[in-house]
Formats: structure tokens, sequence, C-alpha cells
């Protein structure tokens, strides 16, 4: 198996408060792994001793913009690739801010791991809620609480040990089903590669050394199997089969030759009578790659039409239920008129309902809101126009997210994840 389904990586997103130190911890986890080039390290030299430091400034080496380093801030996500002996990483930085918690939906809707920071002196504060809570929205199966600042807080294990008691209660609540929680300080390197000589009171790993032993099901056997289709193949040449291939990215699961297969949202049933991977012929090809399906029967089928095995089908339905994150600085209101994206999909929606909104304090629900704001998560319930094949969240990432787009000038609205029959919100199992 290749991509995302190598046993040897591991997608991870990281979050944390403004001036925690979150890029100073990136930065040091992959210094001290040994995954910085030589010119990547010449060039945070000097831009450190620019700065007027005499020491090296870790955070330098993620925080990529000229606006990020002026600023002294994490704007975009970072993207970073590294590997040790036991396992290959791809890392996204996401901004600490409250205005760019989009970014960090971003980040996390592919990830298998967070790691979300705080300072150990200030403690669990909104800003960690709201990215505890977007991880549970992602479904994230995995959260590190990393506690940084542990020197000036006197490596106390009461600190500590409050802080992770808080915070891991707060995630169970959201349905955070595991959280590791890390005493650190990413300055000094304590307890991010190298254990701490100043909290041996922790008996547990590092953070490098958790990435490197969480277990992560890559197998894609596991997973329904859904194919959303990107483009028909047309034979053009003289000595062509006459077949058409339906071409796309598998976004789960496992197909294979002779597997029956439905075609949504018509319902005709039929088989796989080839699958090409890079111009070759493939008896299987599994999520993520990009193939074309040849089918044994001529079907009417399009862009946007989804194959999936017969009678392992998701829904179809008209009627979408979804726990949402509203990125946009202009308010979704009951009543808008929105196009929704589902895979590769586009049709017409209307928000019928704003039943609830998520108060991060203290989980409670806010009802009938009317309108979600810019950064607010709550629930919405939808009507579109044509029907979808839509999987619950919880069952499927890929084929139970979409995003609500403004039909006048195409900017991404909302990111959404469907609920399926019975769930309620962001602390459904």
């Amino acid at each position: 198996m290749t991509g995302d389904q190598e046993p040897g990586l591991l997608r991870i997103v990281t979050a944390g408060s403004v001036d925690d130190g979150k890029s100073t911890l990136v930065g040091r986890l992959l210094h001290d792994s040994k995954s910085v080039l030589a010119d990547q390290l010449e060039a945070v030299e000097n831009a450190s001793r620019s700065r007027g430091r005499q020491d090296l400034d870790l955070a330098l080496l993620t925080d990529g913009l000229r606006a990020e380093r002026e600023q002294g801030i994490t704007i975009d996500v970072a993207y970073r690739y590294f590997a040790t002996p036991r396992r290959r990483f791809i890392l996204a930085d996401t901004p600490g801010h409250v205005e760019y918690t989009r970014n960090m939906v971003t980040g996390a809707s592919t990830a298998e791991l967070a790691v979300v920071l705080l300072d150990a002196r200030h403690g669990v504060v909104e800003q960690t809620r709201r990215h505890a809570a977007v991880a549970a929205l992602l479904r994230v199966p995995h959260v590190v609480l990393a506690v940084n600042k542990m020197d000036l807080v006197g490596h106390d294990e009461g600190v500590f040990a409050r802080i992770a008691g808080e915070f891991t209660a707060y995630a169970t609540r959201l349905g955070v089903p595991a959280v590791t929680a890390v005493p650190v300080s990413a300055l000094k390197g304590d307890n991010v590669v190298e254990p701490s000589a100043h909290m041996d009171w922790y008996p547990g790993p590092t953070v490098l050394e958790h990435l490197e032993s969480v277990h992560i099901d890559h197998d894609p056997r596991r997973r329904v199997a859904r194919f959303p289709v990107q483009c028909v193949i047309r034979p053009r040449t003289a000595g062509s089969s006459g077949h058409r291939g339906y071409a796309g990215k598998i976004a789960s699961g496992l197909f294979h030759v002779g597997q029956e297969v439905t075609v949504l949202p018509s319902g005709r049933t039929t088989t796989i009578a080839a699958i090409d991977v890079l111009g070759r012929r493939a008896r299987a090809a599994w999520a993520p790659q990009s193939v074309s399906l040849h089918l044994a029967d001529d079907l009417d089928v399009s862009r946007g039409d989804m194959i999936a095995p017969a009678g392992v089908l998701p829904p179809l339905t008209r009627d979408v239920t979804a726990t949402v994150c509203h990125l946009h600085e202009n308010p979704l209101a009951k009543g808008a008129r929105v196009l929704l994206r589902h895979g590769t999909r586009t049709v017409r929606a209307v928000v019928k309902d704003i039943p609830d909104r998520l108060a991060l304090d203290d989980l409670s629900s806010d009802p009938d809101p009317g309108r979600l704001g810019v950064n607010d998560i709550g629930r919405v319930v939808l009507r579109t126009a044509e029907p979808l094949p839509l999987d619950a969240y919880a069952d499927c990432r890929r084929t139970g997210s979409f995003i609500l787009i403004d039909a006048a000038d195409g900017s991404t609205l909302t990111a959404g994840m469907a609920l399926g029959n019975g769930r309620q919100g962001l602390d459904a199992p």
C-alpha cells in the first residue's frame, strides 16, 4: 500500500494560543530530530542574528512567511515533512489567533493526531477550548496536550496535573477518544525529543516518542469504500474497448475487479471490469489513490456521481443535519441560499434552521441563535435541491464532510460535518 495508507505515515496538526510557543515547539521537534537541512538551519541562524538574538530562534523554522517573521506570529498553515527511523510525518502548523480558526479547520481535516499546546502559566484558555472543539468536531482520533513553558512555573508537577486534568475532562465531554498530556519546555528542549532532567516525576513518553508509537489504523479494508467520480474518460482511439472510464480519487476504502458496485444517485448496479492506476491495470486500488474505474455495463455516469459497494451504500438525502464551523466574516443566517459542495458534486441548498450554537466556556447549547458568526460552532439543518449520497462524518470523514459556498462570489462560508441518525452534536459517539 502507498500514500496515506502507508503504515509508517502520520498526519499531525498543531494548535495553540498566540505566544504559547507552538512554533518553537515545532521548530524544536524538527531541529532535535535532525530533520532540518543545513541550508535551512543557516537561514534561520542568519534571521535570528538579524533580530538581535544570540541563540537560535527555532520558531523561524515554521514561521516561513515574511509577514509572520516580521510580526512574530503564525498566520498561514505551514506544512512540514519530516521522518525518523520509526515513522514519517506530515505536520500542519496552524495559527493561534482566533480569527485564523478557519486555518486550523483546514489543517485538522485530514489529521490523525492533534498537538494542542498551552502556556503552563495561563492554563486552559478560551482558544485552548476552541482548538479542542475543532479537533473533536473533525473527529481527530488522538490529541496530545503539550503543557509548555514548564520552566517558568518551576517544573511544578502540581501545575501540570491540574491543567492536564482540566483539559482532559473538557476534551472527554467533547467526545475526544484519547488525550495524552506531556509537560514540556520547547525553548529548552525538555520532553520534546529528549526526556527532561528537570521533571523526573513525569514517567510518560516525550512528544516525539508518542508520535512514533501511537497506533493508527491504516487498513482500507476496514473502511467503507467510496469513489466520487471526477470526470468521464471516453475512448477516442481506434481499437479501444469502447468502455468509458470513470476517473477520480478514491475517498475511502478499497475497490477490486469483479466487485459489485452501485452508482449513486441513479441506483444502478454493475461490477468493476477493470481498474487503471497510473496508466497500468491493477486488480485492486485503495484510498487515496487516483484511478480510473471501468464498469461492466455502459451506465449513465457523470461528474459528481458516487460509486460504492452494493449493499454498503451511503444514504441518499436532501435533508442534511450537520455540525459546522462558520468561517466567513459575514454571518450564516436562517433562510440563506447557498451552494453545497460535497466531494465532486455541487448543489443548491437553503439553510432551513440553526437549532443551536456551542458555548465554548461550559459546552452549553445556545438554542435558536438565528445565525452563526465567524468561528462559531453550531448545528444547522439544510435542504438541498438534489439528493446527496452523504455518510455520517463519524463513519467516513471524506464523504461525511462538505462546505457551503456563497453563490454570488464563490467564497467559502462554512465547513460542515454531517450527523447520522440519532447523533445530536459534538459529543455523540
